[in-house]
Parts: structure tokens; sequence; C-alpha cells
């Protein structure tokens, strides 16, 4: 009798201990950062998510148009288990599903995803930056989320920065009042500071602060050559991944002066004199106004602060972060109609369209971009306007990194995997997916499918997010080539280097500007360039303008 009494207790014991420790395990996650304790969730797959963290004070009031301010810390334990809002913008692209908490100038949030069970684990860590022209998009969009590359071994995150007008607007009167005596690029500070703070904070959540790659896709491409210009983010990060696009010949910063005169003339067209004017409006009335006819682009500028002079001129002279690099961009970034506009694609109307764009540099760019008969006008007019557009300045970007990055390995691609037909089931769907699919009562004119990688296509297939969009109808090829380009990226996150088992070798990207690079599809392969002459060209008239 007693000795079935004594196993009953250790049966029941070991019930108990087993129950405590499932429970211990369904706990939500804390994480301790320097401004007190978060609480995440953790997701069926087992990966631990953080969202809407706060990594600067919000930027509204007097800390409108002021570089990212300190977090003020809080006491107890601060829910992280939804998406922070989205930076103030207009809804300008049509692809954008976002997941945020509405839409507010108080946008200073960065979301975590990691696999880490604890603080000691010292994972490699992924920092993506949002697309959308520096005037949309946000990190809580399905096709940046980090769940999956968290399941690879990496901690991942996304990061909100201010967009458009709240984001890049100079003044001389900010100018003056910055202690740094610098204004615009608030957007571009927002960044630096978010790796500041997983310089600071990451180890929490199971990252190696020593470990950090940057990325990004279009103004996250660029946004990730700015921040390996800057020195303000010098030694926050070890690595860099661009997709599609560099401010060396996209979106580049301008003068100062030119920038203030810009703010000049929308303080005219807003009506406001003063700075005190300006702050007073509110971010419903800032953003209207940026919608307005004849209001211009916000851009960056060369504040001598976060960009202490051009960047072209600090890679030239090899200043910038010394760090790896892969880079590429798309094969179709660009529609062949933007040489052509609505004119039939003959040689005739090829040759007539790049004689308006180029004048007296027509003929070389024609040889360069040539074509032998009416069939490949439309291939070459393509290559042509995604060139123009963000092919160049990626190229740039490559190559002169591979000349003054410190020999430090530079890995290029061409990503030329065409999206798939739209889903049946989505019906006719608005173009705008920025509020979430809405049914519209007219039939949407089916669209030929483009021929190649559109701008932005590569995205949920390099971070594993197929199964995100439900747009489109992902076929078994479509999973294959994002389960190669993933793992490629995953490999670089991990070791800069995007080479491992079962995938094609990928060469690095010689010093002397010869070119290896990954041809990206369903039969991905190492190509050699063909075309150099045109982005040398390119780059000659760069430089004579």
């Amino acid at each position: 009798m007693k000795t079935i009494f004594i196993t009953m207790l250790l049966a029941l014991q070991m019930m108990y201990v087993a129950t405590a420790q499932s429970e211990k395990a369904n706990l939500a996650p804390q994480a301790k950062t320097a401004n007190g304790i978060v609480e995440g969730v953790v997701e069926t797959s087992g990966v631990r998510t953080y969202k809407g963290i706060p990594f600067a004070a919000p930027p509204v009031g007097a800390f409108r148009w002021r570089e990212p301010q300190p977090v003020k810390s809080w006491n107890g334990v601060r829910k992280a288990d939804k998406f922070g809002p989205r930076a103030m913008q207009n809804p300008v692209f049509g692809d954008m599903g976002f997941r945020s908490d509405g839409m507010s100038e108080d946008c200073l949030y960065l979301n975590v995803w990691t696999p880490a069970k604890s603080a000691s684990e010292k994972l490699p860590v992924l920092v993506y930056f949002y697309g959308g022209g520096f005037v949309a998009g946000d990190g809580s969009e399905g096709r940046y989320d980090g769940e999956s590359m968290a399941t690879k071994g990496i901690v991942s995150l996304t990061v909100n920065y201010r967009l458009g007008v709240f984001g890049f607007y100079a003044s001389e009167d900010l100018t003056k009042e910055s202690p740094h005596h610098a204004s615009g690029n608030y957007g571009y500070l927002d960044q630096a500071a978010a790796l500041a703070w997983v310089k600071q904070n990451i180890a929490a959540f199971g990252g190696d602060p020593e470990r950090v790659t940057i990325a990004g896709e279009s103004a996250g491409s660029l946004s990730v050559s700015a921040l390996m210009a800057s020195p303000l983010s010098k030694d926050l990060f070890s690595a860099a991944i661009g997709e599609s696009g560099s401010v060396l010949g996209t979106l580049p910063p301008v003068p100062l002066a030119q920038a203030e005169q810009a703010g000049a003339k929308f303080n005219e067209q807003v009506g406001k004199k003063t700075l005190a004017e300006m702050r007073a409006l509110s971010a419903e009335e800032l953003l209207k106004a940026t919608a307005s006819a004849g209001v211009s682009r916000f851009l960056s500028a060369i504040d001598g602060y976060f960009f202490p002079e051009a960047p072209l001129k600090i890679f030239k002279a090899g200043k910038q972060s010394q760090v790896p690099l892969l880079a590429g961009w798309n094969s179709e970034e660009m529609n062949y109609r933007m040489i052509l506009g609505k004119e039939t694609p003959t040689l005739d109307n090829y040759t007539k369209a790049v004689q308006k764009l180029y004048g007296a540099e027509a003929d070389k760019v024609l040889k360069e971009y040539s074509a032998a008969s009416d069939a490949e006008v439309e291939q070459v007019a393509t290559d042509l306007a995604g060139d123009r557009f963000i092919g160049f300045g990626t190229w740039k970007w490559i190559d002169i990194q591979s000349k003054t990055g410190g020999g430090k390995p530079v890995c290029r691609y061409l990503y030329g995997r065409p999206r798939p037909a739209m889903n049946a089931e989505m019906g006719n769907v608005s173009a705008n997916l920025a509020g979430g699919v809405s049914k519209t009562t007219e039939p949407v004119a089916k669209a030929p499918l483009p021929k190649g990688a559109v701008h932005s296509a590569e995205i949920e297939y390099a971070m594993g997010n197929l199964s995100l969009n439900k747009v489109y109808a992902w076929t078994p090829e479509d999973y294959k080539v994002s389960a190669t380009m993933q793992a490629y990226f995953a490999n670089f996150v991990k070791t800069a280097n995007p080479n491992g088992k079962g995938l094609p070798e990928w060469l690095p990207v010689k010093g002397d500007g010869d070119a290896n690079y990954m041809y990206l599809d369903v039969n991905s392969h190492l190509e050699t360039e063909k075309h150099k002459g045109r982005y040398v060209l390119m780059d000659a008239m760069a430089t004579k303008d």
C-alpha cells in the first residue's frame, strides 16, 4: 500500500512539473530594453514577436522636424503585441497592404521577430527598411514580415521612419535652430536612431549587436546606401543588402541651400512664414498640402551632418562603411512605355524617342542600347527605361563599393522571375490595397502580364512571404525561386556569404569592374556582364551633368 501511495505521489508531482513547464512555455515572452520591459507574443511557428516598440520619442509638437529624441522610459510591462501607427502619407501606391494601428505623426516604432528563447543566443540580425519613394510605406506590410526569416535563425526587424514633408522638409529657420546647423534628412536620422537602438537593445532579444545586416528595397535600398555613406551609422551594422536603388544614382541629396529654398517655397504655398506657424499646422493639414498642385517632392540634403558631403564623393574616397554588400535589381524595373510613350515599338519610333531624350548623346545611347529589328525594340527600351530609373544607380553602388570598399565581398544579382497571374478569387479588385482589398462594380481590364520582374516584385520571394500576399496565384516554381533567394539572403545575413549547400555558386564582383552576377529565377545561375558599356556610358553622362 505504501509503495502504491509513493508511486501515485511521484506521478502527481511529475504531472505538476509538466503542467508548470507547459504554462511557463505559453506565457507571453518578455524582453528588457534600456527603456523598460516589453511583452510580445509567441507565434505558432515558435517565433517570438514584439511589435510597436518605440525607438524614439514621438516626433510631434516641438519635436516635429527635429532629429529623433530619446524615448521616455516606462515602468512596468509595455504590451508589444500590435504594430504601431504608420507614418503620415497619402495613398499613392496600390500594392501596400498595411497592418498598422492607423496613421499618425507619432510613428517611430519598430518590430522584432526572434527565434531566440533566451537573451544569450547571439543570433545574426536583419534590419529591413521599407520602400515607397520616401513618401509611403510601413514596417507592418506583410511582404516585409520577419517571421519567415526568423525561422531561419535570424532576429529580424522592420523599422518605421518619417516620410515626405515630415521626413525631408528643410528650412533656414530649422538649420539655425539645429545644434548641428542642419535641416532635412529626418527620415534618414530616424533610421540611424533605430540602428543605435538595435546596437543597445538587440541582445535582449537574443541578437548579436556585432552582426547586424541592414537591408531594403527601392527607397529602402537607397536608405541602405545612404546609411553606408553617413558617419552617424558607422559601426552600427556589419553588412548590407540593397534591392533596386542607391543614392549614387536615384534621388541623390541636393545642396542644403537648395533644400532650404524648396522649404521656403512650400511655406509660401501653405501661407505660413515662421517655423512656429508651420509647427502649429496639424499633421493632416500638412499632409493635405503636399498633395496640392505645384508642390514638389521633398529631397534629402547634403546637410553637413548626416551627409557631410555628397555620397558619391564619400564612396569614391572610401569613407563609406566598408562592409560586405549584396545588391542588384530586377529585369523590368520600368516599362518600355517610359521611353516610347504611346508610340508603337518600332526601330524608327525608338530612334526618335532616344534622340528626343538624349540630343547630342543619342547616337552613343543607341549604340549601347541597340535593336536590330522592330521585334527587339520592346526589350531594349525596357532595359533603357529600367536603367534610367534605378538600374544604373544600383550598378554604380556595386561597382564603386567593389573598388573602394576595403576588399570586402560584393555580390551582385539580377532578378528575373515575373509574378504569376492574379488569383481568380480576387475578382475585380481595386488597385489600392493600402486599406484592404475592396470590390469594384466595374470589371477591371485584364492587362498583359509583364515579361520580366517588375519593380518590387522580388520582396516576397526574398523574405519568404509569398503566402502572405493573396493577390497572386503562386505556383510551385514561385516557391522554388523564393526558397533559393531567401536561402541566399539568409546565408549572407549569417556569414556575409550567400553561398550554401545545394545552391548554385555565387562569385563576388571583382574589384577591376568585371562583374559576375547571379541571375535569380527558376533555374538560378551565375552570368557574366554583357552590357558594361551601358553603365560606363551612363556614368560618363552623369559625370558630365
